[in-house]
């Protein structure tokens, strides 16, 4: 049998599965991992790793808000740029 690889969101939501309150046995055979792999992906959510995830969704929000800050800067730019071409000189 294959390995079969956990992207970084799917491991966060096993190992909530276990905080919530499931046992370490349950949560291993509705995933299909070994207790091992548990143990180790709760070590390295304990080095940091949850933190390194939250990080990131922190930054794609900032990113989205910049992105409505210049949505709305290029409209007025363009909103004025109309209005200066409709004047008479």
């Amino acid at each position: 049998m294959g390995k079969r690889k956990f992207n970084d969101d799917e491991v966060m939501e096993i190992l909530k599965e276990h905080q919530a309150g499931a046992t370490v046995s349950d949560v291993c055979h509705r995933h299909g991992i070994s207790a091992p792999t548990f143990y180790r992906w709760q070590s390295s959510q304990l080095k940091g790793w949850d933190v390194s995830v939250k990080r990131m969704k922190a930054l794609e929000q900032e990113n989205q808000r910049l992105k409505k800050l210049l949505a709305e800067a290029m409209l007025t730019a363009a909103t004025l740029s109309e209005m200066l071409e409709k004047t008479p000189h």
